[in-house]
């Protein structure tokens, strides 16, 4: 069985630039939101590969889809609207998980770090996205979906909605939504935690549409007007070329596993979290963390009952 899906996120691409223009205008105004040429031009350019990259690996991954449901599948649950809605809310927890995995497995981070690189951050940010990420295991994440008999289509017109959500929530120019929609929702204050460096906010706030997948997880953290969201990565590339900004995670990981003295340690510069080495010459996100936390207590003064 076929089903003729539009694909979301084609459709949306030109009120993506509309949308583009409209906040740079914005942001010229009223100086609430920074956008750098350069920068800018690279995120979009970003897009654009990847775009193409994803046309060109899509009969692999809709081959894969396809194979599983046709073969392995448990039920047939059809296309009713409320399979649509199922599929959705599944897609998103699954997204959770892929994207949860894209910052503590370096080989899908090799992929997805391309979406953390700009220092900025705008809705230009939104469409830089990796040119590799069919070279990662995250279409696994999707695979009980097509067990359990969702069609592959529903599957994949509901990621590309979810994408599209995704996009209004790269901006300052928005500060908190109403606390009900908080609470429910992925928004612009959740989502810019995400992409800040600052250790308070590491490895927080993987959600894609439901933030309550964050809150049931474990991974949740409000942002904070006493510590502004910092953007980019921990170490910065210092780069506007596309090329190194595509590729240079996967070199890193080329060279580490070249010098890693034994099999275990070449397997983990592959599974390990990002900054894992086996002589602790770089420092993992939870080492970062730790490191500001012990800082953070240290400035705490005793209560009269500790000093007792």
């Amino acid at each position: 069985m076929t089903l003729d899906l539009p694909e979301p996120t084609q459709w949306a691409v030109p009120l993506f630039v509309v949308l583009v223009l409209a906040e740079m205008v914005y942001g010229w105004k009223t100086r609430r939101v920074k956008f750098e040429s350069k920068d800018t031009f690279v995120s979009m350019f970003m897009g654009l590969g990847s775009t193409i990259a994803g046309a060109i690996t899509l009969t692999l991954t809709l081959g894969f889809a396809f194979w599983v449901y046709d073969n392995f599948r448990v039920f047939d649950l059809g296309t009713s609207i409320w399979v649509f809605v199922a599929a959705f809310i599944l897609d998103d927890l699954a997204y959770y998980w892929v994207h949860r995995f894209g910052h503590r497995m370096r080989w899908m981070w090799a992929a997805h770090v391309i979406h953390h690189s700009s220092q900025h951050y705008n809705l230009s940010t939104a469409l830089r996205q990796t040119w590799t990420g069919q070279f990662t295991p995250g279409i696994l994440f999707r695979t009980p979906l097509f067990l359990l008999g969702f069609h592959p289509s529903i599957v994949f017109f509901c990621a590309g909605l979810n994408l599209i959500y995704q996009f209004w929530i790269h901006t300052e120019a928005i500060g908190k939504m109403p606390r009900w929609f908080e609470a429910i929702m992925n928004t612009p204050s959740h989502h810019r935690v995400h992409h800040a460096k600052n250790p308070r906010y590491l490895d927080a706030n993987y959600a894609g549409v439901f933030i309550i997948w964050d809150k049931i997880f474990g991974t949740y953290i409000p942002e904070e007007k006493s510590d502004p969201c910092n953007y980019g990565l921990v170490t910065d590339l210092g780069t506007y070329n596309p090329l190194r900004i595509a590729f240079h995670e996967w070199w890193g990981i080329l060279k580490d596993i070249w010098h890693a003295p034994n099999i275990k340690a070449k397997l983990l510069y592959l599974i390990a979290p990002p900054g894992w080495t086996h002589d602790e010459s770089r420092q993992t996100s939870d080492m970062i963390r730790r490191e500001w936390q012990l800082r953070e207590q240290a400035k705490t003064p005793a209560s009269p009952a500790e000093n007792s």
